[in-house]
């Protein structure tokens, strides 16, 4: 295991360049499931969450080919399906909560599927229902064996259907998506999710000879079609490290220029970080983020307080709310964070506490940060990353305290920013990974 030693109160400049998107590569890298073709995939991030899933897809006869580390080369054409009911797949697949995305794709070509118990994060429960529950209206059937842990699933056909969805899930969107691209008929999902994870997902599948229609849109139309074959897709730039960019520089008072972001697919990121006080100039497809002494937090126009929720896209998405909440610690004026979504997200907040932020954890979907206006800066201490996304929210939090801070449990933050501690070298950070017994 390794640990973080960060000293923090250092400016920083240069450039950084967003790794290929997370949540894009779980669905993506799942897809090449449905064909039995050569898919070549590019820009895939080099993180620990995305490498488990290309070595799960090995273990099951995928073959692979990696010429470098962010492009793969994949042949679905002798998969051994019986490997997704062993032990060693589920314990495997018990660790990333993204397995649960190859379900789709072997429905729909091998009308068979076996789900784990998801892993993945511990910041909330996050429901199999919708992924279920489409699945049986296209015709599959379900039943959870305790003895073994897993959900089976098996299909004689998969007819198309109207599915209205109870909530606009990510990723049970996309495993719909996958499970319906071969199903007879015409399916129409409705209350779809559509951000451009999905959105991509679906121009890569068309590539290939699906039939979808309302890319972009909460209501997608599927024509049922009996063979996909093989094509190339680059993955978008990661929003969610965008974000975090954007942050880090405003907290440690950072001059960053944050390269090729993708800026017509990362909706309202950048508006979010302006009602924090935060300048940025946009130049082509890069944003940069000048050194700021003191930025000040909006109010809105009533003068009532600012309040940042989580929204389905085009709103503000859930993974940034963290990064959101150490900034505003450091801006002048009050924010409400309230994380609809899950739970336990906001739990890291007293690790903040102990560095001296001031936050009011109201419950545990909302906390309230009075900014300190860098009247009062953070100090360095010891703590644990008990997410991604809190994980590298502490980070920032670390580079911009005063003295030395040890960051533990790092292979939370490893799951989603490669090469994090490097990448931040060369921005100047003084950073060391530590290895601990």
């Amino acid at each position: 295991m390794y640990s973080f030693e960060v000293t923090g109160g250092k400016k920083l400049k240069g450039e950084i360049t967003p790794q290929g998107a997370k949540n894009e590569a779980l669905q993506i890298i799942s897809a090449v499931l449905l064909t039995p073709e050569k898919m070549t995939i590019t820009n895939i991030p080099d993180i620990l969450d995305v490498n488990l899933l290309i070595e799960l897809l090995g273990e099951m006869g995928v073959k692979i080919q990696r010429p470098q580390r962010d492009t793969c080369i994949f042949q679905s054409d002798d998969v051994n399906i019986d490997y997704l009911h062993s032990e060693t797949y589920r314990k495997k697949s018990g660790k990333l909560r993204g397995s649960v995305m190859v379900a789709g794709p072997m429905l729909s070509r091998f009308r068979k599927a076996f789900i784990p118990k998801p892993g993945g994060d511990k910041i909330g429960r996050r429901r199999l229902d919708t992924h279920i529950v489409g699945f049986e209206k296209l015709g599959a059937q379900f039943e959870y064996i305790t003895a073994d842990g897993f959900f089976h699933l098996h299909a004689l056909k998969l007819q198309g259907t109207y599915l209205l969805l109870d909530e606009p899930s990510v990723t049970g969107t996309a495993n719909i998506i996958m499970a319906a691209v071969m199903a007879k008929g015409i399916t129409t999902i409705y209350n779809a999710a559509c951000e451009p994870y999905i959105q991509q997902l679906c121009k890569m599948l068309n590539r290939m000879g699906a039939k979808i229609s309302g890319i972009g849109s909460n209501l997608l139309s599927i024509e049922g079609v009996t063979y996909l074959g093989g094509t190339e897709h680059r993955m978008l730039p990661d929003m969610i490290e965008t974000g975090s960019f954007i942050g880090l520089a405003a907290m440690t008072q950072s001059d960053i220029t944050i390269k090729n972001v993708g800026l017509d697919n990362i909706g309202i990121i950048p508006d979010k970080f302006k009602q924090l006080g935060i300048q940025m100039e946009f130049m082509g497809d890069d944003i940069h983020i000048p050194s700021q002494e003191l930025y000040e937090i909006q109010n809105f126009l009533d003068g009532s307080v600012l309040t940042i929720y989580d929204h389905p896209w085009p709103g503000l998405t859930p993974d940034l709310l963290s990064i959101i909440l150490v900034v505003a610690t450091q801006a002048r004026g009050s924010v409400l964070i309230h994380q609809k979504m899950f739970e336990s997200r906001l739990f890291f907040v007293d690790k903040l506490i102990d560095m001296g932020a001031q936050i009011i954890l109201c419950d545990p979907h909302r906390a309230a940060v009075i900014g300190l206006a860098r009247e009062q800066k953070l100090r360095g201490i010891t703590m644990s990353s008990p997410d991604i996304r809190a994980g590298v929210s502490l980070l920032i939090a670390a580079l911009s305290a005063e003295g030395k801070s040890t960051i533990q449990n790092i292979d939370q933050i490893d799951r989603g920013y490669q090469y994090i501690d490097d990448r931040l070298k060369n921005l100047g950070a003084e950073i060391k990974r530590i290895q601990v017994n």
